[in-house]
């Protein structure tokens, strides 16, 4: 089976990123996938001072532990200033080749204004360096405070179908590149 991790790098309550995350999750869920997210709000990540042991916080071997286990990766980001949030930039900074190298990765932003593909770039780049394998669909929903209704439900259809088709991309492509069922 294939089991997939999901990181959303927004610390806000509500956040539209984590919204879009949970809807990426059901979808590949769907698909009879695996998927377990990873909630930085629930762990205590200290900031990479590019050592590699961390003994007094032990979130960060099961960071760690979670994603080696792992077939692939959802990240899901809001765009800040043109980048990928620091909180996820930190987070893939406290995983390293062991971890990341083979994982196949999709891709979710998210934006207060125009859609753009600044942080999908750039996770893009991060994900190749440590030798990952980046699916071709990604999502960047821009205008997110009109995206989704109070309840957290997609109110454009062809974004619907986007995440239909980002979710069968990866659940495809992790059974292809990583050789599970």
């Amino acid at each position: 089976m294939v089991r997939i991790i999901g990181i959303g790098g927004s610390l806000r309550p509500n956040s539209y990123t984590q919204i879009a995350l949970q809807i990426a999750a059901q979808r590949v869920e769907a698909l009879g996938a695996e998927v377990e997210i990873l909630d930085l709000r629930q762990l205590q990540l200290p900031f990479c001072n590019g050592g590699k042991e961390y003994p007094e916080y032990p979130d960060v071997q099961r960071l760690r532990d979670k994603v080696t286990q792992a077939d692939g990766l959802i990240l899901a980001t809001p765009e800040y200033h043109g980048g990928v949030s620091g909180v996820l930039k930190n987070t893939l900074d406290l995983l390293s080749f062991d971890e990341l190298s083979d994982k196949v990765t999709g891709l979710v932003s998210v934006l207060g204004g125009q859609s753009n593909s600044n942080a999908l770039n750039e996770l893009r780049l991060i994900i190749r360096w440590v030798h990952g394998w980046v699916i071709p669909e990604q999502i960047a929903i821009g205008q997110a405070w009109g995206a989704f209704s109070p309840e957290g439900k997609l109110l454009d259809e062809k974004l619907s179908q986007r995440f239909d088709q980002f979710a069968q991309s990866l659940v495809d492509n992790t059974r292809k590149l990583r050789g599970v069922n």
